[in-house]
Protein backbone atom coordinates (compact mmCIF):
# COMPACT_ATOMS: atom_id res chain seq x y z
CA UNK A 1 0.00 0.00 0.00
CA UNK A 2 1.36 3.41 -0.95
CA UNK A 3 2.13 5.65 2.03
CA UNK A 4 -0.50 8.38 2.23
CA UNK A 5 -0.80 10.95 4.99
CA UNK A 6 -2.27 14.44 4.93
CA UNK A 7 -0.28 16.68 7.26
CA UNK A 8 -2.42 18.65 9.69
CA UNK A 9 -1.83 22.36 10.33
CA UNK A 10 0.67 22.74 7.45
CA UNK A 11 1.35 26.32 8.53
CA UNK A 12 3.30 24.89 11.50
CA UNK A 13 6.31 24.21 9.28
CA UNK A 14 6.12 27.64 7.68
CA UNK A 15 5.92 29.41 11.05
CA UNK A 16 8.81 27.35 12.42
CA UNK A 17 11.42 28.04 9.73
CA UNK A 18 12.64 31.59 10.30
CA UNK A 19 16.32 31.09 9.33
CA UNK A 20 16.87 29.75 5.78
CA UNK A 21 20.42 28.76 6.72
CA UNK A 22 19.40 27.03 9.96
CA UNK A 23 19.19 23.47 11.24
CA UNK A 24 15.68 22.07 11.73
CA UNK A 25 14.42 18.76 13.10
CA UNK A 26 11.16 17.00 12.26
CA UNK A 27 10.79 14.50 15.11
CA UNK A 28 7.75 12.80 13.51
CA UNK A 29 8.70 12.54 9.86
CA UNK A 30 5.77 10.48 8.54
CA UNK A 31 5.42 10.94 4.79
CA UNK A 32 7.48 14.18 5.00
CA UNK A 33 4.55 16.54 4.51
CA UNK A 34 5.83 18.98 7.12
CA UNK A 35 9.46 18.19 6.31
CA UNK A 36 8.87 18.97 2.65
CA UNK A 37 7.53 22.41 3.54
CA UNK A 38 10.45 23.02 5.88
CA UNK A 39 13.01 21.91 3.28
CA UNK A 40 11.46 24.20 0.66
CA UNK A 41 12.14 27.19 2.94
CA UNK A 42 15.80 26.29 3.55
CA UNK A 43 18.82 27.39 1.53
CA UNK A 44 21.75 25.29 0.39
CA UNK A 45 23.38 26.15 3.75
CA UNK A 46 20.34 24.89 5.67
CA UNK A 47 19.86 21.40 7.07
CA UNK A 48 16.84 19.23 7.81
CA UNK A 49 16.94 16.14 10.03
CA UNK A 50 13.87 13.87 9.91
CA UNK A 51 13.21 11.23 12.58
CA UNK A 52 10.68 8.39 12.55
CA UNK A 53 10.45 4.97 14.20
CA UNK A 54 8.27 3.60 11.38
CA UNK A 55 10.35 2.05 8.58
CA UNK A 56 7.49 2.61 6.11
CA UNK A 57 7.56 6.32 6.91
CA UNK A 58 11.31 6.52 6.33
CA UNK A 59 10.90 4.85 2.94
CA UNK A 60 8.03 7.12 1.88
CA UNK A 61 9.74 10.27 3.15
CA UNK A 62 12.94 9.39 1.30
CA UNK A 63 11.00 9.12 -1.95
CA UNK A 64 9.10 12.37 -1.39
CA UNK A 65 12.15 14.38 -0.37
CA UNK A 66 14.21 13.03 -3.28
CA UNK A 67 11.46 14.26 -5.60
CA UNK A 68 11.69 17.71 -3.99
CA UNK A 69 15.45 17.66 -4.51
CA UNK A 70 14.85 17.05 -8.20
CA UNK A 71 12.49 20.03 -8.19
CA UNK A 72 15.07 22.39 -6.76
CA UNK A 73 15.28 21.92 -2.96
CA UNK A 74 18.94 22.43 -2.06
CA UNK A 75 19.28 21.99 1.71
CA UNK A 76 21.06 19.05 3.31
CA UNK A 77 18.62 16.32 4.40
CA UNK A 78 19.37 13.48 6.83
CA UNK A 79 16.78 10.87 7.83
CA UNK A 80 17.06 8.79 11.02
CA UNK A 81 15.13 5.57 11.78
CA UNK A 82 14.67 5.98 15.53
CA UNK A 83 12.29 7.13 18.26
CA UNK A 84 12.31 10.83 19.14
CA UNK A 85 12.72 9.89 22.80
CA UNK A 86 16.38 9.31 21.87
CA UNK A 87 16.80 12.88 20.61
CA UNK A 88 20.03 13.71 22.53
CA UNK A 89 21.75 10.59 21.13
CA UNK A 90 20.36 11.30 17.65
CA UNK A 91 21.81 14.81 17.76
CA UNK A 92 25.22 13.47 18.74
CA UNK A 93 24.99 10.89 15.96
CA UNK A 94 24.40 13.74 13.52
CA UNK A 95 27.46 15.63 14.75
CA UNK A 96 25.49 18.16 16.81
CA UNK A 97 25.58 19.17 20.46
CA UNK A 98 22.70 18.19 22.75
CA UNK A 99 22.20 21.84 23.70
CA UNK A 100 21.97 25.11 21.75
CA UNK A 101 22.61 23.54 18.34
CA UNK A 102 19.40 23.72 16.26
CA UNK A 103 17.05 26.45 15.06
CA UNK A 104 13.73 24.64 15.25
CA UNK A 105 12.05 21.38 16.28
CA UNK A 106 8.66 20.07 15.16
CA UNK A 107 6.51 17.31 16.67
CA UNK A 108 3.34 16.09 14.91
CA UNK A 109 2.06 13.57 17.46
CA UNK A 110 -0.31 10.64 17.20
CA UNK A 111 -0.98 7.98 14.60
CA UNK A 112 -0.68 8.78 10.89
CA UNK A 113 -3.38 8.34 8.27
CA UNK A 114 -1.24 5.65 6.66
CA UNK A 115 -1.01 3.67 9.88
CA UNK A 116 -4.77 3.89 10.39
CA UNK A 117 -5.53 2.96 6.80
CA UNK A 118 -3.09 0.03 6.60
CA UNK A 119 -5.26 -2.76 7.99
CA UNK A 120 -2.44 -5.15 8.84
CA UNK A 121 -0.90 -2.63 11.28
CA UNK A 122 -3.88 -3.20 13.60
CA UNK A 123 -4.46 0.45 14.52
CA UNK A 124 -8.04 0.67 13.25
CA UNK A 125 -11.18 -0.68 14.87
CA UNK A 126 -12.87 -0.47 11.46
CA UNK A 127 -10.77 -3.25 9.88
CA UNK A 128 -10.17 -6.78 11.13
CA UNK A 129 -6.44 -7.50 11.39
CA UNK A 130 -3.77 -8.91 13.68
CA UNK A 131 -3.49 -7.14 17.04
CA UNK A 132 -0.27 -5.21 16.48
CA UNK A 133 -0.37 -1.37 16.87
CA UNK A 134 3.43 -1.07 16.94
CA UNK A 135 4.73 2.12 15.34
CA UNK A 136 8.18 0.50 15.38
CA UNK A 137 7.90 -3.10 14.17
CA UNK A 138 11.28 -3.89 15.78
CA UNK A 139 9.89 -3.73 19.32
CA UNK A 140 8.49 -6.81 21.09
CA UNK A 141 5.52 -5.26 22.91
CA UNK A 142 2.36 -5.38 20.80
CA UNK A 143 -1.38 -5.01 21.38
CA UNK A 144 -1.71 -8.82 21.52
CA UNK A 145 0.86 -9.04 24.31
CA UNK A 146 -0.95 -6.40 26.37
CA UNK A 147 -4.42 -7.89 25.93
CA UNK A 148 -3.35 -11.47 26.56
CA UNK A 149 -0.81 -11.02 29.35
CA UNK A 150 -1.36 -7.82 31.30
CA UNK A 151 -3.34 -8.11 34.53
CA UNK A 152 -6.93 -7.00 34.85
CA UNK A 153 -5.82 -4.09 37.04
CA UNK A 154 -3.25 -2.95 34.46
CA UNK A 155 -5.76 -3.19 31.63
CA UNK A 156 -8.28 -1.22 33.64
CA UNK A 157 -5.68 1.42 34.43
CA UNK A 158 -4.74 2.11 30.81
CA UNK A 159 -8.40 2.07 29.71
CA UNK A 160 -9.20 4.62 32.41
CA UNK A 161 -6.09 6.82 32.10
CA UNK A 162 -5.24 6.60 28.41
CA UNK A 163 -8.71 6.07 26.99
CA UNK A 164 -10.74 8.00 29.57
CA UNK A 165 -13.26 5.19 29.15
CA UNK A 166 -16.23 5.23 31.53
CA UNK A 167 -16.67 1.43 31.29
CA UNK A 168 -12.98 0.63 31.87
CA UNK A 169 -13.51 -1.85 34.71
CA UNK A 170 -16.20 -3.88 32.96
CA UNK A 171 -14.25 -4.02 29.68
CA UNK A 172 -11.12 -5.23 31.50
CA UNK A 173 -13.16 -7.92 33.25
CA UNK A 174 -14.67 -9.10 29.96
CA UNK A 175 -11.27 -9.26 28.29
CA UNK A 176 -9.69 -11.32 31.07
CA UNK A 177 -12.65 -13.74 31.12
CA UNK A 178 -12.59 -14.12 27.31
CA UNK A 179 -8.82 -14.72 27.03
CA UNK A 180 -9.06 -17.70 29.42
CA UNK A 181 -10.99 -19.48 26.68
CA UNK A 182 -8.87 -18.32 23.73
CA UNK A 183 -6.14 -15.71 23.38
CA UNK A 184 -6.98 -12.53 21.47
CA UNK A 185 -5.50 -12.52 17.97
CA UNK A 186 -7.40 -9.93 15.93
CA UNK A 187 -8.79 -6.42 16.21
CA UNK A 188 -12.22 -7.81 15.35
CA UNK A 189 -12.16 -9.99 18.45
CA UNK A 190 -11.30 -6.97 20.59
CA UNK A 191 -14.09 -4.89 19.05
CA UNK A 192 -16.54 -7.73 19.70
CA UNK A 193 -15.68 -8.01 23.40
CA UNK A 194 -15.85 -4.22 23.87
CA UNK A 195 -19.32 -4.17 22.33
CA UNK A 196 -20.36 -7.03 24.63
CA UNK A 197 -19.04 -5.22 27.70
CA UNK A 198 -20.76 -1.88 27.06
CA UNK A 199 -24.54 -2.03 27.52
CA UNK A 200 -26.58 -1.60 24.34
CA UNK A 201 -28.44 1.41 25.69
CA UNK A 202 -25.14 3.16 26.38
CA UNK A 203 -23.77 2.32 22.93
CA UNK A 204 -26.84 3.81 21.30
CA UNK A 205 -26.28 7.10 23.14
CA UNK A 206 -22.51 7.30 22.53
CA UNK A 207 -20.94 9.52 19.92
CA UNK A 208 -18.52 7.58 17.76
CA UNK A 209 -17.51 3.94 17.73
CA UNK A 210 -17.60 2.16 21.13
CA UNK A 211 -14.08 0.80 20.59
CA UNK A 212 -12.44 4.15 19.83
CA UNK A 213 -11.26 4.93 23.37
CA UNK A 214 -9.97 1.41 24.05
CA UNK A 215 -8.00 1.30 20.81
CA UNK A 216 -6.48 4.67 21.68
CA UNK A 217 -5.53 3.41 25.15
CA UNK A 218 -3.90 0.22 23.87
CA UNK A 219 -2.02 2.09 21.12
CA UNK A 220 -0.67 4.61 23.64
CA UNK A 221 0.44 1.79 25.95
CA UNK A 222 2.10 -0.20 23.15
CA UNK A 223 4.15 2.78 22.00
CA UNK A 224 4.58 4.50 25.41
CA UNK A 225 3.38 7.68 23.72
CA UNK A 226 2.72 9.63 26.91
CA UNK A 227 5.63 8.28 28.92
CA UNK A 228 8.25 9.63 26.51
CA UNK A 229 6.58 12.93 25.70
CA UNK A 230 7.65 15.29 28.50
CA UNK A 231 11.29 14.22 28.29
CA UNK A 232 11.31 14.60 24.51
CA UNK A 233 9.90 18.13 24.67
CA UNK A 234 12.43 19.11 27.34
CA UNK A 235 15.28 17.66 25.26
CA UNK A 236 14.04 19.54 22.19
CA UNK A 237 14.04 22.84 24.10
CA UNK A 238 17.58 22.18 25.34
CA UNK A 239 18.66 21.50 21.73
CA UNK A 240 17.39 24.88 20.53
CA UNK A 241 19.67 27.85 20.07
CA UNK A 242 18.49 31.07 21.73
CA UNK A 243 15.76 32.41 19.45
CA UNK A 244 15.02 28.94 18.09
CA UNK A 245 11.45 27.65 18.20
CA UNK A 246 9.56 24.48 19.05
CA UNK A 247 6.19 23.57 17.51
CA UNK A 248 4.05 20.67 18.76
CA UNK A 249 0.84 19.39 17.18
CA UNK A 250 -1.36 17.26 19.44
CA UNK A 251 -4.53 15.31 18.72
CA UNK A 252 -6.10 14.39 22.06
CA UNK A 253 -6.43 15.91 25.49
CA UNK A 254 -3.97 13.58 27.23
CA UNK A 255 -0.95 14.42 25.08
CA UNK A 256 -1.99 18.07 24.80
CA UNK A 257 -2.12 18.36 28.58
CA UNK A 258 1.43 17.01 28.89
CA UNK A 259 2.74 19.35 26.19
CA UNK A 260 0.91 22.35 27.66
CA UNK A 261 2.17 21.67 31.19
CA UNK A 262 5.74 20.98 30.05
CA UNK A 263 5.96 24.19 28.03
CA UNK A 264 4.30 26.16 30.84
CA UNK A 265 6.84 24.83 33.36
CA UNK A 266 9.75 25.69 31.04
CA UNK A 267 8.34 29.21 30.66
CA UNK A 268 8.19 29.82 34.42
CA UNK A 269 10.48 32.23 36.19
CA UNK A 270 10.45 31.99 39.96
CA UNK A 271 9.48 28.57 41.36
CA UNK A 272 9.70 29.49 45.03
CA UNK A 273 6.79 28.57 47.31
CA UNK A 274 4.11 31.32 47.28
CA UNK A 275 4.64 31.84 51.01
CA UNK A 276 8.14 33.28 50.51
CA UNK A 277 8.15 37.11 50.45
CA UNK A 278 11.10 37.32 48.02
CA UNK A 279 12.53 35.01 45.37
CA UNK A 280 15.46 32.89 46.51
CA UNK A 281 15.49 30.22 43.79
CA UNK A 282 17.02 32.29 40.99
CA UNK A 283 15.19 30.18 38.44
CA UNK A 284 14.97 31.71 34.97
CA UNK A 285 12.42 30.90 32.25
CA UNK A 286 13.88 28.90 29.35
CA UNK A 287 11.22 29.71 26.75
CA UNK A 288 8.56 32.23 25.84
CA UNK A 289 5.15 30.84 24.87
CA UNK A 290 4.00 32.08 21.47
CA UNK A 291 0.29 32.69 21.88
CA UNK A 292 -2.47 30.22 22.67
CA UNK A 293 -2.98 26.81 21.10
CA UNK A 294 -3.84 27.18 17.40
CA UNK A 295 -6.63 24.99 15.96
CA UNK A 296 -6.98 24.06 12.28
CA UNK A 297 -9.07 26.33 10.08
CA UNK A 298 -12.66 25.49 9.26
CA UNK A 299 -11.59 24.89 5.66
CA UNK A 300 -8.91 22.40 6.71
CA UNK A 301 -11.33 20.45 8.90
CA UNK A 302 -13.84 20.27 6.05
CA UNK A 303 -11.14 18.96 3.72
CA UNK A 304 -9.62 16.60 6.33
CA UNK A 305 -11.99 15.65 9.20
CA UNK A 306 -9.13 13.93 11.06
CA UNK A 307 -7.71 17.40 11.70
CA UNK A 308 -10.66 18.43 13.90
CA UNK A 309 -9.05 17.64 17.25
CA UNK A 310 -5.58 19.01 16.41
CA UNK A 311 -3.89 21.85 18.31
CA UNK A 312 -0.60 23.60 17.59
CA UNK A 313 1.47 24.94 20.50
CA UNK A 314 4.61 27.03 19.92
CA UNK A 315 7.39 28.50 22.03
CA UNK A 316 10.70 30.35 21.53
CA UNK A 317 13.96 29.66 23.37
CA UNK A 318 15.20 32.59 25.46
Amino acid sequence: MEFHHVSVLPEAAELLVTNPDGIYIDCTLGGAGHSGRMAARLSAQGRLIGIDQDANAIEAATKHLNELKEQGVTCRIDLVHDNFSHLPAILQGQGLEKENSVDGVLFDLGVSSHQLDTAERGFSYMRDAALDMRMDSRQELSAAVILNHWSEDELGRIFREYGEERWWKRIAEFIVTRRKEKPFETTGELVDIIERAIPKAVRREQNGHPAKRIFQAVRIAVNDELGILRGAVEAAVKALKPGGEIAVITFHSLEDRIVKETLRDLAKGCICPPSLPVCTCGHKPEIKLLGKAMPPSKEEIEANPRAASAKLRRARKL
